[in-house]
């Protein structure tokens, strides 16, 4: 016995264990997080426990919402769930290997209708983004790497395999692994990413919770791709 345990002392510290769960959001106000713009208060706010966007269209900047913290390889939990569907936005029919559908003419074949649009950007870029929103592809996608992608397993890889999302106005839950350049989303229970790769993709960052379109004062009108959404429990463990 005492051999044995011998040998049990010297082994453990060639095993690596995984991290605990970190809480990046305690459900009373934005401690942890950030903007990179100022003058912008009431975009990103605490509401009943949940972080909500209130997206406006102007002034310019970056308005979305940035960890403090940076991390490398992780699995970060969070739900999100989309308020409403504003404007319109032409929405592209994507494939199942991620290319569009085109008609006869070679255009794009695009379905105009009401939308809203965030995301996740992992690595602190906005093109390692897992997109939230409205499309008929479903949520989990990475459209940073899918448009314009001219390698068709990376273009394949990125595009959701299924579609998992629930009706708008419900909660849903993101499980997102990023180990080395490589990514794996579950949505609701249902892997719709596995195993893609995203070259190039940074070594270590922050993870954001986009902004994207907004609301047009001058206009008066929404921009079909606004990001009418809410976040909670969102929780990472680093691998």
């Amino acid at each position: 016995m005492k051999f044995l345990s011998v040998i049990l002392l010297v082994l453990a510290p060639a095993f690596s264990f995984s991290g605990e769960w970190q809480s990046l959001f305690n459900g009373k106000d934005l401690t942890g997080w950030h903007m990179k713009t100022d003058g912008l208060e009431g975009i990103w706010t605490v509401k009943d426990g949940v972080i909500d966007c209130q997206p406006r269209l102007k002034p310019s900047g970056d308005k979305s919402l940035w960890s403090d913290e940076s991390f490398k390889d992780f699995t970060l939990q969070l739900e999100w769930r989309i308020k409403d569907k504003k404007g319109l936005y032409p929405v592209p029919v994507v494939l199942p290997d991620g290319s569009y559908q085109l008609d006869g003419e070679g255009n794009r074949v695009v379905n105009e209708q009401p939308g809203a649009d965030s995301g996740v950007y992992l690595r602190g870029v906005g093109k390692a983004q897992i997109n939230i929103w409205c499309w008929p592809i479903g949520s989990g996608e990475v459209y940073g790497y899918r448009n314009k992608q001219t390698d068709p397993v990376v273009r394949a890889g990125v595009t959701p395999k299924v579609k998992a999302d629930k009706p708008v106005g419900e909660w849903n839950t993101f499980e997102i692994t990023m180990k080395g350049d490589r990514l794996t989303v579950v949505l609701n229970g249902t892997t719709v990413i596995e195993n893609a790769q995203l070259p190039e993709v940074p070594e270590k960052g922050p993870i954001a919770l986009q902004h994207h379109g907004g609301y047009d004062e001058q206009k008066k009108q929404w921009n079909g791709a606004s990001s009418l959404v809410q976040f909670r429990n969102i929780k990472i463990k680093e691998l």
